[in-house]
């Protein structure tokens, strides 16, 4: 498959996966995480289909397009392993949806930072609460579900936290 390929499949399988969780989080009441800004594709698409809950972004810095940049006040500046704690203690464990493009390309620097990350996002969760993340994560009390059906397996992940 060439990169241009794979890219397609992970935007296609992104958007699929997200629309998915906001399927099925629509009865929650918890706040939105999104993990890392980028440019803010995934962020906007999400203000446009989560009407009803706060959307808060992690971010090092912002540098995302205009249009698709969070209010200030919505923003949790400075490194995930520091910001994702410091949410627990301020949200508790309320999260509806968290969303994770870890979007690097060394494999093996994702793979491991997601093993890092995986035990600091899945106290956020409420219960019932979904994690949709690029790649493959490890949680203890999060159950992988199966992909909808626009989704390309391998592409994206869906964790449920159970109730």
């Amino acid at each position: 498959m060439s990169r241009l390929d794979l890219f397609i499949a992970r935007m296609v399988s992104q958007r699929a996966c997200i629309d998915h969780a906001v399927a099925l989080t629509r009865g929650m009441a918890g706040p939105v995480f999104e993990l890392g800004l980028g440019n803010g594709r995934t962020y906007h698409h999400m203000v446009e289909v989560i009407k009803s809950r706060d959307i808060y972004v992690f971010e090092r810095a912002v540098a995302s397009h205009p249009d698709s940049t969070p209010p200030t006040d919505h923003v949790l500046l400075g490194d995930v392993f520091e910001t994702l704690p410091q949410a627990l203690a301020r949200f508790g464990p309320n999260a509806s949806l968290v969303h994770a493009d870890l979007g690097g390309h060394n494999a093996t620097k994702n793979d491991q930072f997601a093993r890092d990350v995986s035990p600091l996002v899945e106290p956020l969760l409420a219960p019932g609460g979904l994690m949709v993340a690029s790649d493959r994560m490890y949680f203890e009390n999060l159950t992988e579900l199966p992909l909808p059906k626009d989704a390309v397996p391998g592409r994206c992940f869906i964790y449920q936290k159970n109730t």
